[in-house]
């Protein structure tokens, strides 16, 4: 019976996993706190601790790998003649042979002396390539930051790459601690290679898409000299069609022929058919849905087709629904690489408070990208509506050549905190029958400012401005006029309320000649994903001048809720009438999206 309970303590003991890590020490003696919580976060022995992990051959692992992460993180800071100590069971883990690791760990100790801050004596990339700009603390006196040498080396290579040195690579380097001084003597000679130009583009992935159609929406600019710039210009010009889910473009190992440097295309294509919805409620705009449909591919040459389709002020309290119906095509390549050619119809019917309209429109026009924040459109369209109201009948013909800019540097299009956004469309018409002729202009700005850690508060802010010069306000087609109110233009306020009665004797309302609106927004970030913000608005109509006195001044304000998703932030906001003569209260909004 002695025998037996013996071999079971023995099988026990033998079961119980190899650590038992009962002391850890983390000693940073001489060190400041910023470095003290660097090395910290560096050392893998630190983390397997707070994560009990239970395998000796793990801590072993980790306590080697210690060396190098704290050295690195030292010479990050400037520290080059720092001691390391990482003690396991008192045995210096680096003098632990690999095969030799110890079955239990009981104790860890480390220990990190940094030793003096080296600053820069000599500080030096040659030759560089003409605009190169070095990082600002690479200079002499500057902390001896590891990481500057680097950047400093990369920004020269970069420099010479810019203007066709696209085998820009490090010649040598020399890098020298003097302990005595405390000083980093840094070194760097570029070899900039030859000056290149493009050579061939290979591709292959291509399916569905014929490869001349793939080699005209790329653009590769076989001739001219090497940029990266051009290359980063041709993987764009490649994603914003839609057609793929992955774009690879690298550059040859090997120079070519005649100083020439070839380039291979590797893509994937995606699935050719999209489908997608919208929704958005107002407690007195109603349920506005939309959806649409989209292929990415149509006739194998990039063509995108895409049907949208909506019903709008579903429940609406002063109008009735609005429905829409649209279908457009795209042709990437026309032209020129960055210039894509469009056809557009829509059909519709907008039932407001005072009137109804039911609306066709046609037409054609190009859209050029002048870089990745500006682009610009032109087109020509035919207009057809007729209206419905107290007056009767009235028909509105013209022929549109719409002209369009927009300006977009904002880091998100759907939650912004930097930057700037500026839409402005040109619209001169020629009107038929009894239609008048004219211009019509209308302008969106935008701009955000964040602060705080992480951009946790934002300042956001919008102005929209709009007119119609030309024609009397009953020869101008209804959809050129100009509406204030809802979640576009000034929330609080029920969807374009204000407008102007100069029709009928002052029976009519319709939209102004002129438009301005305001927008003021602070949002708040409370956690990663839950936000707040208050906003005020303000807009303005009238049928003849910009702030003269026939015109009517309207304001909302309120508090909005944020829910960061995926695909943009969810919306709620509750705003209220501070200004004008709406009869109306407090209102809901929920979407998808900054309100802008």
């Amino acid at each position: 019976m002695k025998a037996i309970c013996v071999g079971f303590a023995a099988a026990v003991l033998v079961a119980q996993p190899g650590f038992a890590l009962d002391q850890f020490s983390f000693e940073t003696p001489g060190a400041p706190e910023d470095l003290r919580e660097l090395l910290r976060g560096a050392s893998l022995s630190r983390d397997a601790y707070a994560t009990k992990k239970t395998e000796a051959q793990d801590i072993f692992a980790a306590a080697r790998a210690d060396y190098s992460r704290l050295l690195g993180a030292l010479y990050d800071r400037g520290y080059y003649g720092p001691t390391i100590s990482i003690l396991i069971d008192g045995r210096e883990a680096a003098a632990i042979p690999p095969m030799d690791a110890p079955e239990t760990i009981r104790s860890v100790v480390i220990r990190v002396t940094p030793g003096p801050q080296f600053h820069f004596g000599e500080a030096r990339v040659d030759p560089l390539a003409r605009k190169t700009v070095l990082p600002d603390e690479f200079s002499t006196g500057s902390v001896a930051r590891s990481g500057l040498i680097s950047d400093a080396a990369r920004a020269g290579i970069e420099g010479w790459r810019e203007i066709g040195h696209a085998k820009a690579r490090i010649a040598e380097q020399k890098i020298i601690a003097d302990h005595r001084a405390q000083v980093l003597n840094a070194r760097v000679t570029l070899d900039a290679g030859p000056q290149l130009t493009f050579g061939h583009m290979e591709m292959e992935g291509y399916d569905r898409l014929r490869p001349k159609r793939l080699a005209e929406i790329a653009g590769f600019p076989s001739g001219k000299r090497f940029s990266p710039d051009k290359l980063d210009d041709v993987r764009n010009r490649l994603r914003r069609t839609g057609i793929f889910s992955s774009v690879s473009l690298t550059e040859a190992e090997e120079i070519g022929p005649n100083d020439t440097l070839d380039a291979h295309l590797s893509v994937v294509e995606d699935k050719p058919r999209r489908l997608g919805f919208g929704a958005e409620y107002s407690t007195i705009d109603g349920l506005n849905l939309n959806g649409y449909w989209m292929h990415r591919n149509l006739f194998g040459g990039g063509e995108r087709f895409r049907v949208d389709a909506e019903i709008s002020q579903i429940g609406a309290a002063t109008s009735g629904m609005d429905y829409a119906l649209g279908a457009r095509i795209d042709r990437p390549a026309t032209f020129t690489p960055d210039t894509s050619a469009f056809l557009e119809s829509e059909i519709g019917r907008i039932e407001a408070e005072d009137y109804t309209e039911d609306y066709f429109s046609a037409g054609f026009g190009l859209e050029h990208i002048f870089n990745p924040r500006l682009s610009g459109s032109a087109g020509i369209a035919y207009e057809w509506s007729q209206v419905d109201d107290d007056l009767g009948h009235t028909r509105f013909r013209q022929v549109a050549f719409p002209l369009g800019a927009t300006w977009d540097n904002r880091d998100s299009a759907t939650d912004a905190t930097r930057g700037y956004f500026g839409d402005v469309a040109l619209t001169p018409f020629v009107g038929l029958g009894g239609t008048g002729s004219g211009a019509r202009i209308a302008g969106d700005f935008r701009a955000y400012r964040g602060f705080g850690e992480s951009n946790r508060f934002v300042i956001a802010g919008r102005a929209q401005i709009g007119g119609v010069f030309g024609p009397d306000l009953a020869d101008t087609p209804r959809s050129y006029l100009f509406y204030s109110g809802g979640g576009g233009t000034v929330r609080g306020q029920p969807f374009e309320s204000l407008g102007v009665t100069e029709l009928g004797g002052g029976t009519i309302e319709t939209g102004g000649t002129r438009f301005m609106a305001f927008s003021g927004e602070l949002r708040a970030g409370v956690t990663d994903s839950i936000g707040v913000v208050a906003f005020y608005d303000r807009g303005f109509v009238s049928a003849d001048e910009f702030f003269s006195d026939s015109g009517e001044w309207h304001a909302g304000a309120g508090l909005g809720l944020r829910y960061k998703t995926a695909i943009g932030p969810i919306r709620l906001d509750v705003a209220t009438p501070v200004e004008g003569d709406t009869d109306e209260g407090v209102q809901v909004y929920i979407g998808i999206g900054q309100a802008f």
